[in-house]
């Protein structure tokens, strides 16, 4: 880590007001800045018009109105102002992700770059006081008895920052200080609960990470062929990216689980966001109500989609299995679709009830091409059906038996599209092959048909028996 010129130090202990927490949709309502040169204050401020609506919920907390930022400059009018009373200075703010991320936001979107270097008070207290429990700005003005002079104001704030600057020069002493304040502006890039020990742990190898918050609440869970790269490109990115910010501030631990490969990642991925519900991730739903439609001919030689629950669904072996759906409801919305797109009639497919002989409802208003009425014959109707699902049917499964798929030092075992587990040698991996425990979960379902389809073709290893096929790849550990 490159070490600081602490000689030429110049802190600028900043805050900001705004309109909100989005840093793309938000804008800067207030600017505070207390600068500390050679052990001299001096201070900047400025209400900024932010050209939008202030929420007033914003209002109360803050006490800046409207009517305040009205005829007040904007930041692209202030810019050149402000960008010089912090340019060579260490800027420092409270979670100084927020403040630091605003203002670069403001800046690029006028065409102009901000780099400080930047430390953040949430981590010099954790540092320098690892006793406390909490480490927020109430709590460190209750702390060190801190003097409030207007809390949510951009400058009161800021001030406060430098009260508490003063308290750790007091305490710990310039020489101490100044190192805590190499140690962490080499590690500004991580968020306030996280240390670098933390990163470090967590190896550049394929696996899953899992970010905790408070209570040890599961916020996310990834995966990585880099586990350390990715978890560092969160970190990164949450100068630009909300969703990104939101976790940083969150974030107080984070857990990592190796795989071989990159199959075993995704796999393991999409069942511990099962398990977990993450409240950060997309849910992935179960299986549980899991159903498909199938076609049978009546006995007036009409094609009827007839739907398959999971009970009865095996959609490694059925052949004429179209869609898979996580519900009824998804069913019925996605064929309703279908009729409408392609013209079939919703009475014949089971959607409408209607009297025999009587147009259904779709037809009357131009949308059914009238096989409810003779005017399409059932053939047709039929061979619309069929070319119009045809695009969802479901694969059955390609192989007569298990298979095994090559990931990194490992190999993944699977059967009619279900996941039997991960084997590290030949004993393992024909124990697996011959399991009969099979569980369909659509997501596994998509994974391995996209991995065989494409860059794990050459990897398949067919099972049968307890045997390698003749001619396939041979299962290497």
């Amino acid at each position: 880590m490159k070490t600081l010129d602490t000689e030429s130090l110049v802190f600028a202990f900043v805050d900001i007001e705004t309109t909100g927490s989005n840093a793309d949709r938000d804008r800067i309502t207030e600017i505070g800045i207390k600068t500390l040169a050679n052990g001299q204050e001096s201070v900047w401020e400025c209400l900024v018009d932010p050209q939008t609506f202030i929420p007033q919920n914003i209002q109360r907390l803050t006490g800046i109105t409207p009517d305040m930022v009205e005829g007040q400059p904007r930041f692209d009018e202030l810019a050149v102002s402000i960008k010089r009373e912090l340019e060579g200075k260490i800027f420092v703010a409270h979670n100084a992700r927020f403040d630091y991320g605003f203002i670069k936001a403001s800046f690029k979107r006028i065409g102009m770059d901000f780099r400080p270097k930047v430390l953040c008070t949430v981590k010099l207290s954790r540092l320098l006081f690892p006793q406390q429990a909490r480490h927020n700005l109430d709590t460190i003005v209750a702390t060190h008895g801190l003097t409030i002079s207007a809390r949510h104001r951009a400058l009161g704030d800021a001030d406060l920052l430098l009260q508490f600057w003063r308290v750790c020069e007091k305490t710990f002493g310039q020489e101490r200080l100044l190192e805590a304040v190499n140690h962490l502006v080499g590690s500004s890039s991580l968020p306030p609960n996280i240390k670098q020990s933390d990163i470090n742990a967590i190896p550049d190898t394929p696996g899953c990470y899992v970010f905790y918050g408070e209570n040890n609440a599961t916020l996310y869970i990834g995966k990585s062929l880099s586990m350390r790269t990715r978890v560092m490109s969160h970190f990164h990115s949450a100068l630009t990216d909300r969703k990104e910010m939101k976790l940083s501030q969150q974030v107080h631990h984070i857990d990592f689980i190796e795989t071989s490969g990159e199959l075993s990642a995704l796999i393991l991925e999409s069942k511990l966001i099962k398990e977990r519900i993450p409240s950060m991730n997309i849910k992935l739903r179960r299986s549980t109500d899991l159903c498909a439609w199938q076609l049978k001919k009546d006995p007036m030689g009409l094609q009827k989609p007839v739907l398959i629950t999971h009970k009865h669904l095996k959609p490694g072996l059925q052949d004429d299995l179209y869609g898979l759906f996580y519900n009824k409801s998804e069913a019925r919305g996605y064929l309703a679709a279908v009729a409408k797109k392609y013209q079939l009639c919703e009475a014949l497919l089971g959607l409408e009830k209607v009297e025999e002989g009587k147009p259904c409802f779709a037809h009357q208003v131009k949308r059914c091409q009238g096989a409810c009425v003779g005017k399409l014959s059932l053939e047709m109707h039929n061979l619309l059906l069929q070319a119009a699902l045809q695009l969802y049917k479901v694969q059955p499964w390609p192989f007569d038996g298990a298979i095994a798929i090559k990931d990194g030092k490992g190999m993944v075992v699977f059967d009619k599209w279900c996941y039997l587990g991960s084997a590290n040698d030949h004993d393992e991996l024909y124990e697996l092959a011959k399991s009969d425990d099979l569980d369909f979960d659509l997501d596994i379902y998509k994974i391995v048909k996209k991995a065989i389809a494409g860059s794990h073709k050459s990897n398949v290893v067919k099972l049968f028996g307890g045997n390698i096929e003749s001619g396939s790849p041979q299962a290497t550990f």
